[in-house]
């Protein structure tokens, strides 16, 4: 089980640590997982909360098969930074 999940009725994906939450709003498009941003809240910056976000999605998007295409920022960079998820951009 990841410590990430799956929000569909709100779009997202969402990680609380320390009773705050980190979330990953998303579109789903023939299988490929569009990322049109990614916010911690302000308490949980810097903490690596959002790295572990990052980390959850993207095991989520490989287990169901789906390709990502990150537009957010933080997204687009984190993938650039973590080669080991290379083959999941679409």
């Amino acid at each position: 089980m990841h410590p990430v999940t799956d929000n569909p009725a709100l779009s997202r994906f969402e990680l609380v640590e320390e009773g705050k939450l980190a979330f990953a709003d998303y579109q789903l498009r023939d299988n490929v997982l569009v990322l049109p941003h990614v916010e911690a809240d302000p308490a949980l910056r810097g903490k690596g909360t959002a790295g572990r976000l990052m980390e959850g999605v993207l095991a989520l998007a490989r287990e169901r098969g789906w390709k990502v295409l990150p537009v957010c920022g933080y997204a687009a960079v984190y993938l650039q930074r973590h080669p080991q998820h290379a083959d999941l951009r679409a």
